[in-house]
C-alpha cells in the first residue's frame, strides 16, 4: 500500500510552517473550545494543504483552516456508513447527572410553552402540517442509551427516547434525495446535516432523557439526538426544520466549525 507524502517545497520546513499555523491560530482565537477544535483539524490532509499554503497573516490562516475544514467534510462524508451504529451502553454506565451544555449559561435556559409549541415542517416534503408535541409522542417511539461527545474534549452516557427522524421523514413524505436538513430553534441556534446521518437508524428526535419528558435543559420539547455526529450538532428546543439542497450551515459552523461534525 502506497503512503500518501505531501510534496515538499523548495526552502519551505514544513514542521516549522505547521508550528507556526498552530501559534497564529492560538492567537487569533480567543474561545478555547474552537480553537482546540480548529488544532485538531489539522490533520494529515490539512497539513498537506498547509505546508502548500502561505501563512504569513491571520488571513492566509483563515483561509488555510477553511481549506482544512472543507477537506475534513468530504473525509468524514465519504467514510460516514449508514448502517454502521455508534456504540450502546448499560443504564448503569449513564453519566449522573448529565452535564448541560450550550452556547449560554443554564440560567438562560429558554422555557417553552408545549400547548402553543408547534414544529414546523417545510421544503421538500408532502406533508407540510405542524406538529404537536401530542401527535410526535403518538408515533413509534425508540430509545438508546448513547454517549454524547463534545468538541471541548468531555463526553457523557445519557439514555434518550424518542421518534426515529427516518421514520418520520417518510411519514411526512421527505424527499430523502435532498441534500441536507436544516434545523431551527427557539434559542436562536440553528444547524444542518446531511441526509444520509438523518436517515441514519440511531437518529432520533428526542422527546423524553431517562424516562422522563425532557427537561427544559435539555432541549425541551424536542432535541436531534445524533451519536454519531458531535455534540453541536445536536440541536435543542427545535421548533422549525426544512428538507432542502440548499447548504444552509449553522451556529457554530458558519464560524469555523466543521459542518460534517462527526464524533
Amino acid at each position: 500500500m502506497k503512503i500518501f507524502k505531501a510534496p515538499s517545497l523548495p526552502g519551505v520546513d514544513g514542521e516549522a510552517v505547521v508550528h507556526e499555523a498552530r501559534s497564529l491560530i492560538a492567537r487569533k482565537l480567543d474561545q478555547p473550545a474552537r480553537r482546540a477544535f480548529l488544532q485538531r483539524s489539522l490533520t494529515l490532509g490539512g497539513l498537506s494543504l498547509l505546508t502548500g499554503c502561505s501563512i504569513s497573516d491571520d488571513s492566509h490562516v483563515e483561509a488555510a483552516l477553511s481549506q482544512v475544514s472543507r477537506f475534513n467534510d468530504r473525509m468524514q462524508g465519504l467514510l460516514f456508513s449508514p448502517t454502521r451504529l455508534a456504540p450502546t451502553y448499560s443504564a448503569a454506565e449513564i453519566t449522573r447527572p448529565f452535564p448541560f451544555n450550550a452556547y449560554y449559561g443554564e440560567d438562560e435556559v429558554r422555557e417553552v410553552d408545549e400547548a402553543s409549541w408547534r414544529l414546523e415542517v417545510t421544503g421538500m416534503v408532502a406533508d407540510r402540517h405542524a406538529w404537536t408535541l401530542a401527535e410526535l409522542r403518538a408515533m413509534p417511539q425508540d430509545e438508546q442509551i448513547t454517549r454524547h461527545i463534545c468538541v471541548e474534549g468531555w463526553s457523557a452516557i445519557g439514555r434518550w427516547g424518542g421518534v426515529r427522524f427516518a421514520d418520520f421523514l417518510r411519514h411526512i413524505g421527505a424527499d430523502t434525495s435532498a441534500k441536507y436538513v436544516g434545523f431551527k430553534c427557539v434559542d436562536d441556534y440553528f444547524t444542518s446535516i446531511d441526509m444520509a446521518t438523518a436517515l441514519h437508524p440511531q437518529t432520533l428526535m428526542a422527546l423524553t432523557y431517562d424516562g422522563h419528558p425532557l427537561p427544559p435543559k435539555y432541549g425541551f420539547p424536542m432535541k436531534l439526538r445524533m451519536p454519531t455526529k458531535l455534540g453541536y450538532k445536536n440541536p435543542k428546543h427545535i421548533q422549525a426544520m426544512f428538507v432542502t439542497n440548499t447548504y444552509s450551515g449553522g451556529y457554530w459552523e458558519d464560524q469555523g466549525y466543521n459542518w460534517f461534525g462527526g464524533s
